[in-house]
């Protein structure tokens, strides 16, 4: 139990530490340039003030404006296409925030929808990767023994390997289409995938969002939509794998190691039912030979219990 406390402490200052370091990074990577952007924006709106007599609240005025009516660039985005991407980054957690209910009626059922809608969702993305990597390991396992390698069992460190690799292809396919479809660079779209995938969801890029994409391109609609929902399976499956690999790692309950190992570990298919018809025979054999045991204890019990009474 204190090695226990030991290494949740150990997690919770691991994690402050990263914390600070990001912190740390982020503004001295950012900082300046924010600094220098503002200043040359606070300079061209005085510009446009001067220019076109603008008060400070006609301004204010024109900028609300301006910032309610950009969603609707991409068209009505409460039509059944856009209210599907909304709900999308609803249950997977991206909440990019391009779009968000505005009716009091529309923010109750959001949170209810959310609710009922997270959980299931996890659940789903959480199965569905297990299958894959069952999958995945089946795969790699008849491979090997197709090339007749000596050591067939899939190890760990292939089943990680081949879900980076999985990852790595998912976004850079994401990206190379995302980058011809909304004109992005290939970073900045293969950084859009990460962030949608990861469900960081800021926002700063989102998809679907030139004029009238909604209801003028469904193909690229539907490709959207997929790539969100597979991408989040096949990053979903590889993080299961290292949550996975931290837990036998880390833990040191022998249940828990056990556990881990047994979903990890073990050879697929037609080898793992093999080892567990082995593993009852042994059970029922076992359990054979405990019974003429017994049967010959009592036995042997019930003649020295005749032989004493005959004695006496």
């Amino acid at each position: 139990m204190k090695l226990q406390n030991i290494r949740t402490l150990s997690l919770i200052l691991s994690t402050l530490f990263y914390l600070l370091v990001g912190a740390a990074v982020f503004d001295a990577l950012e900082s300046e340039s924010e600094s220098s952007r503002k200043e040359s924006l606070e300079q061209r709106l005085d510009e446009l003030k001067r220019k076109y007599g603008l008060e400070d609240r006609d301004y204010a005025e024109i900028e609300r404006v301006v910032l309610q009516s950009e969603p609707h660039r991409a068209g009505t985005q409460w039509k059944f296409a856009g209210s599907f991407y909304f709900a999308i980054t609803v249950i997977t957690t991206i909440g990019y925030g391009h779009v968000v209910p505005r009716t009091d009626a529309g923010k109750a059922f959001c949170m209810c929808y959310a609710v009922l809608g997270i959980p299931l969702t996890l659940v789903m993305f959480q199965s569905l990767g297990e299958r894959i990597n069952t999958l995945v390991r089946y795969l790699l396992h008849r491979a090997k023994q197709s090339l007749g390698l000596r050591e067939t069992e899939v190890s760990m460190g292939n089943m990680v390997l081949m879900g980076l690799l999985s990852c790595m292809s998912t976004l850079c396919l994401g990206a190379a289409a995302f980058s011809h479809f909304e004109d992005w660079t290939f970073f900045n779209a293969y950084y859009y995938c990460f962030i949608t995938l990861t469900t960081i969801g800021f926002g700063d890029f989102v998809a679907l969002q030139k004029r009238d994409a909604l209801q003028r391109r469904p193909p690229y609609v539907v490709f959207s939509f997929m790539y969100i929902l597979v991408g989040l399976t096949v990053i979903g499956a590889f993080l299961n794998l290292l949550v996975l690999r931290f837990l036998t790692v880390s833990s040191d309950e022998p249940d828990v190691r056990a556990a881990v190992e047994g979903e990890q570990g073990g050879q697929p298919g037609e080898d793992r039912e093999a080892s567990d018809t082995e593993a009852e025979s042994k059970d029922t054999a076992d359990g054979h030979n405990g019974r003429v045991r017994r049967s010959s204890a009592e036995i042997v019990c019930r003649q020295q219990t005749v032989s004493r009474q005959s004695a006496a």
